[in-house]
This record gives C-alpha cells, structure tokens and sequence, in this order.
C-alpha cells in the first residue's frame, strides 16, 4: 500500500482552480474588473496556485508573509517558506484600487485572463525593499544574476489576497499528460504502490550525468519522478518539446520499465541555488515525493552558489519545517579507467581519468556541429538533440 507525504501545511492539497461549471461565468465577470498585468513569473504562479503545487497558500503573500519569507523563510504563521510568491502592479493602478476590491489578472504576453483577486493588501516595493529581497534570497544584489533582474523589474506596489483561477492559458493543452498536477502524480504513485518517490529536477535534456544520479535514487527508493520545468528559461535553453523526446529516449532504452515517471510542470526557474533546491523539495512534497535529488549546484547559475550549498542548506531547516528530504549525491563522471559513471565516493582514479559532463558544455558541442561522444550522452539522446539543433540552422 502506497504511504506518501503529506501535502505541505498538512492540511490536504489546495488546488485554487475555479470549478469548471463556475468558469464561463467569472470569465464574463472578470471584464468588467480594474486589469491587472502579470510577468511570466507571476503567470507562473498563478497556475502553480491553480494546481494545487503552492499548498497551502491561498494566493499572493502580504507584507509580513513577504519579510518573513525573505528574512527567515517563515510565513508569518511560522510555516516553512523559502521564496516569496508576490504580485506587482505600477502606482496609479495600484492607488485605483480600493482593499477588498476584485481585481482580474491577465498574463500580459497572451493577453488571457486568468484568475480574479481579492486585493486585501497593498504594499510598496521599494529599491531598497528589491534589495533586500535579492540579498536574502538569492545571496547577491548583482543585477547580473538572472533572478535578481526578475526581482528589480518588479513594479512599485505588491498586491496582495485570495486568488481564484479561472483559465488557465494554453499550458494544459500544450504539453498534454506532461502537465500533470500533484494529485495526477499521487494518484499514479499510489497506483504504482509507491511510497518513497524521488523527484528529479530538471530544466535540460538528461546526459550521462543526470542519468547516474536518476538510476542511485532508483535503488534506494520505489521509482523516480523526472520533473521538468515547463515554464519560462533563459536564452540558450533547449524548449520543452524537444527536452521531452529526449528524456523520454533515454528512459525507453536505459531505464526498467516501470521505475520513472516523466513529467512537468509550469514554474518559471528563479535560479536562487540554495533557497530554490528548498523551494523545489517543498513543491515535491506536495506533490508527493519524499526525496529530492540534489547534485552539484543545483538550481544555479553562473559562479553565484558552490557546488554543494544546496545540499548545505538542508542541513539549515528546523525539526518539522519539510517532510521531503534531499538525496545528496556527489559529483558525478565518467572515468576511462572505471569503464563508467562514478562520483569522488566510488572512483579511486586520478582526474585525468575523468570525464566531466556537463548541460552547459554540452549544449555549445552540439551548437558547434561537435560529435558528442557516448560516454557524454546517449546516442539516442545526441539524436534527438542534434536534429533540433539541425532545424536551427
């Protein structure tokens, strides 16, 4: 019998998705409400509200639940939060808008309405408000850092309330039986007789690296759940379609049948290391999954983060702040002399040896025309890749 983890809050999934009967009618609503524009951020938000992966929050934080996030990351019921999930809008809208007064949030790249919100606080958002926000999530006010950019672009004022979503954009109907919502993923754990469940992140196709780390959490919980960021990337990133047929290669052809499940979800990447790796383990919590895998550098960007500080930081939390558990993996490669993959732990040979692997080296290879060799990623994989990059051209 299937025992997953409790929902984060341990109250049960709060999925805030309008019933589908009620949906037509707030749709029509909605038009005749002040319009309020969301980033790609925040329209990620809204649909990890609607699914339920936010639990248990009921919509965007206030100020206490934004300081507290940022400074301590507690919500200021003393819930365990990491990353604060917070709206903006310019100042004369904002001064528009009266509290308690229904407001409609549309994504300003489509155009679609997409929730309805009870604004039951308003706040200003200032520079130094940005900064602060910058130096205790993401440990630096660089405005180099792709997450701290995100942060200074925030407008003047942060609205805060209860969010009720009534449409939820293309992404559904985009990426199909991948869009899977955290009670679809429970109940295929269950269905499977799972109990322990590893989630992996990723934002990339999976070489060998990532493989070996997917094939440890294998052998010591009952299946793996590859989870992939749906949402927005950064230049340079392989798009979801393609990412998913080479995942799905590689699973067909080197992984038992049965002991993955592949999937994905529609965040937008903060690339905040340490923070985002708690972030991360606490969305797959509620989702089900009692591990994270957590490797080199996970969720980080450029030289921001060491490689293992977001493992470091679990060690961080206070009794009872998560129930999912990072599963800390060293390094990985591909030793010559090994014959094949193998960390600092379970190598014995020098360097030179070693194969280093990364998505990043990887990508430049197969944007150069490069053959990328076997013991770097799969030839199933490298196709799938290669004819992507192809079409570029």
């Amino acid at each position: 019998m299937s025992h997953l983890v409790e929902p984060h809050g341990g109250e049960g999934l709060k999925p805030l998705l309008a019933p589908e009967t009620e949906r037509a009618a707030e749709i029509a609503r909605a038009k005749d409400l002040k319009q309020v524009s969301m980033s790609s951020k925040e329209m990620s938000d809204v649909l990890m509200f609607s699914m339920g992966a936010y639990t248990p929050l009921d919509g965007f934080m206030g100020r206490d639940d934004w300081q507290g996030v940022c400074a301590d990351m507690k919500l200021k019921n003393g819930l365990f939060w990491p990353i604060p999930v917070t709206l903006t809008a310019d100042q004369a809208l904002a001064d528009s808008i009266g509290e308690g007064e229904e407001v409609a949030l549309f994504d300003e790249e489509s155009g679609t309405v997409m929730a309805i919100m009870t604004v039951t606080e308003k706040f200003a958002m200032s520079a130094e408000d940005k900064a602060f926000e910058a130096q205790h999530v993401y440990t630096t006010t660089d405005a180099e850092h792709p997450g701290v950019q995100k942060v200074n672009e925030q407008k003047a004022v942060c609205l805060a309330g209860p969010v009720s979503v009534i449409d939820e954009g293309e992404f559904p109907a985009l990426f199909g039986d991948l869009y899977q919502r955290p009670a679809e993923a429970r109940a295929s754990f269950s269905d499977k007789g799972w109990s322990k469940v590893a989630a992996f992140q990723t934002r990339n196709p999976m070489h060998r690296s990532h493989e070996h780390l997917a094939k440890i959490a294998v052998e010591v919980t009952d299946g793996v759940y590859i989870h992939q960021v749906l949402g927005k990337l950064k230049p340079g990133d392989i798009p979801a379609e393609t990412r998913t047929k080479a995942i799905q290669a590689m699973i067909d052809n080197y992984f038992v049948s049965g002991t993955v499940i592949q999937a994905g979800y529609p965040i937008e990447m903060r690339y905040a290391g340490p923070r985002e790796a708690l972030f991360h383990a606490l969305i797959r919590q509620n989702y089900g999954c009692s591990h994270l895998i957590v490797g080199r550098d996970h969720a980080g960007v450029g030289d921001y983060y060491g490689p293992f500080d977001a493992q470091h930081i679990f060690d961080k939390l206070w009794d009872g702040a998560l129930e999912t558990v990072p599963l800390k993996i060293d390094i990985t490669f591909y030793c010559s002399k090994c014959m094949g993959m193998a960390t600092a732990k379970t190598c014995p040979h020098d360097k030179e040896h070693h194969v280093s692997i990364s998505g990043t080296k990887q990508r430049e290879m197969l944007g150069a025309g490069q053959d990328i060799p076997p013991e770097f990623s799969r030839p199933e994989v490298v196709k799938v890749l290669q004819a992507y990059y192809a079409d570029l051209k």
